[in-house]
Order: structure tokens, then sequence, then C-alpha cells
């Protein structure tokens, strides 16, 4: 099992950049595929990006592709979403999950644990 804590989020201006985090606890975060998924108000639950167990294999959702990298730490039981170049259509509150596979794919159902999520505002 798994608990996992986001943090980062904030209120930035368009073509800002944040980086959020998601902290793992336990001791087989390595074992965990990644995701993030965000979910704006009144719409549903969007991937974004998947991580592999071991960060050979990465997947970005067409609308953040080029603006965003995720990223992951085993040795520090973290993950990371790199997002550059914000637009106000990025705002949303972003999750981090993970499922014990070697790969999470971009289907939120796949996904076993989640965290509380972190809330990104871009302004024009």
């Amino acid at each position: 099992q798994v608990q996992l804590v986001e943090s980062g989020g904030g209120l930035v201006q368009a073509g800002d950049s944040l980086t959020l985090s998601c902290v793992a606890s336990g001791r087989t975060f390595s074992t965990y595929a990644m995701g993030w998924f965000r979910q704006a108000p009144g719409k549903e639950r969007e991937f974004v990006a998947a991580i592999s167990v071991s960060a050979t294999t990465k997947y970005q959702a067409d609308l953040v592709k080029g603006r965003f990298t995720i990223s992951r730490d085993n040795a520090k039981k973290t993950a990371a979403l790199q997002m550059n170049s914000l637009k106000p259509e990025d705002t949303a509150t972003y999750y981090c999950a993970a499922v014990a596979r070697m790969f999470g794919g971009s289907r939120w159902e796949e996904y076993d644990y989640w965290g509380q999520g972190t809330q990104v505002t871009v302004s024009s």
C-alpha cells in the first residue's frame, strides 16, 4: 500500500511554470507506476501524464505534450510534474495516482491509490 501527498500548486499567470510534487509513503514505491490527472469544476477527471516504475516509459496527453514533463525519483519516493507555458485552461485540481504495475496508462480507473490533490489556477 502507498499513501500519496501532492504539493506545489498555486496561482500563476499564463506562460508561467510550476512543478508539482507527489511524495509517497511506504517501502515499495519503486514497484508502482505513477500518473498525474486533473479535474476542473464541472468536468470529468482527465489524464495528464504517466510514468513507468523505472521511468523508461513516459506518456503525456496531447493537450500537454511539449509543455509538461513527468519524472520520478525512486530513491526519494517522489514523482513530479514540471509544467511550462501554463494556460488558463490548465486550471484544475491535480492529482497523483499509483498502481502496482509496470505502467499505469491513461485511464484513471486503472489506478488504485490517489493523493488529495493540489490546486493549480492560471490567470490570463
